[in-house]
Order: C-alpha cells, then structure tokens, then sequence
C-alpha cells in the first residue's frame, strides 16, 4: 500500500504482490503452527499410552520395576567403569545414564510384549492379529481359508515369497493349508511357498515367536517380483469374491445359492 495526494485529493494505491506475499507468509505461519500443535498432542498420546501400558503391566509383573532398575544400573555402571579406564568416568556418566534409560524401555517393552502374547495365545484370531503388526515391507491377507470350527489360514507376502500361516487344531489345518497351497501355486509358479501353523507342538511355531521366524526366512524375491505376485493373488481372490463366505444359514439350500450366483 502507498500514499500519494493527486489533484482529486488523497489517493491510496496497494501493491497486489506484496499483499499476496503476507497472504501466503501468514497462512505458512498458521500451517507451521498447526502442524507443530498436532505433532504436540500425537507426542502427548503416545505419551499417555506407553503410561497407562506401565501402570497395567505394573500390576501384572511384580518383575518389570526390579528388572528395568537392574539393567540400569548395570548398564550406566558398566560405561561409568569403561570411561574410568581412560580417566574420562565423569564424561561417560551422563552417556552411561543414556543407555542405561535406553536399556530399561526395551526390557519394559519386551516384558509388555511377552505379557500380550501369552494372554492372545490359543485365542481365535490372534494369528492374525500378530500378523498385522508386523513391520512395512509384508503384504497380509487374513483368513484366507476357514472352517465353522474358528480354524483359519492366513496369507502374508514378502520378500521370503508366500508364507500360509494356520492357526486352529492341526489335523484340520493341515488340509486348509493343502487346499490353499495347490490353489495358488498354479498363478505363482516357481515362487516358494512356505507353511506354518501356530502352536507349541513339536514341528510348530509359538505365537510370540511368529514374527522373528518370519523375519529369518531367506529373502528369495525383489520387490517388483513381490508386486506382480500381489496383483496375481488380488485378480485370485476377485474371482472367489462371487461365492458366499461363511456357514449356510439354517434351511437354506445349495441350488438355491447356484441360481442366485448364476444370476449375477
């Protein structure tokens, strides 16, 4: 904006650019100050989260504060101990301390971990529960496969290739995993099919173990190889959408079922 005074009088002239610019400048100002409002409050959750996870595990394992206070202590002793060494012990204490915090959250979420996979081991679903939180990089696809009995197979997708994990009474699931390994391996070829079934039976994989056994699987595809293989199992799995999933419903009948799928 400027001021002139012209034969009319006064006059006042803005410059379009210059407001433009504050425009923008202050809506950047009000986006910065959102987004560092959001990272605030999603900080102030997990925060709030991990707390009440302490206080709940707390009351389980009578373990958990003995266990963090020892690798603590250990830990910042043993770094206070090596920097003695070379006469740099007050430097390394406040290191020691780092690590010894460091080492106390991993014992504490290590603990938490154990406690909720003891707790979900032998309960319908909880394959594929675990499944899911596996880290990036894996394509899961729960139940698969399933009786009216709760036993299910699950398909996960990764660099290893395809891995079926059952979950349920295995003289059931072993016929699932039969089923569904002949139905896909005639769209993925040579792709490796590995197979698992979760329990703490010989031959059998513990449910808190799932995860890190599929983590040492060797890795056998690149991730474009991983990307076709994915769109062959959607178009698969768009074909089987048609039929009816689940139990038939008391006096239903199969003919009936066919003519309402012929129609579509």
């Amino acid at each position: 904006m400027r001021l002139g005074v012209g034969a009319n009088g006064l006059f006042v002239r803005f410059r379009p650019a210059r407001i433009l610019v504050f425009m923008a400048s202050k809506q950047d100002k009000e986006a910065l100050k959102a987004a560092k409002a959001a990272r605030k409050a999603e900080s102030k959750a997990k925060r709030s989260q991990i707390w009440q996870a302490f206080k709940m595990q707390r009351k389980e394992d009578k373990l958990l504060i003995p266990w963090m206070l020892g690798v603590f202590l250990v830990i910042t002793a043993a770094v206070f101990l090596l920097g003695m060494l070379f006469d740099i012990h007050w430097m390394a204490l406040p290191v020691g301390i780092m690590f010894g915090v460091l080492g106390a959250v991993i014992v504490f979420g290590r603990r938490v971990q154990r406690n909720v996979f003891s707790k979900a081991d032998g309960q319908p679903g909880a394959g594929a529960w675990a499944l899911e939180n596996l880290k990036r990089g894996w394509r899961v696809t729960p139940t698969v496969a399933a009786t009216t009995q709760l036993d299910a197979v699950h398909r996960v997708l990764g660099r290893p290739g395809i891995v079926l994990v059952a979950e349920g009474a295995p003289h059931r699931v072993k016929t699932l995993l039969a089923q569904e390994k002949k139905r896909i391996s005639r769209l993925v070829g040579d792709t490796p099919i590995y197979d698992l079934i979760i329990g703490n039976e010989e031959g059998q994989v513990p449910l808190a173990k799932l995860q890190s056994r599929l983590m040492k699987l060797p890795r056998n595809l690149g991730p474009k190889q991983v990307d076709v293989i994915e769109k062959r199992l959607s178009a698969l799995a768009s074909r089987g959408a048609a039929l009816p999933k689940g139990p038939m419903p008391q006096g239903a009948k199969m003919r009936n079922v066919q003519r309402t799928i012929r129609r579509r």
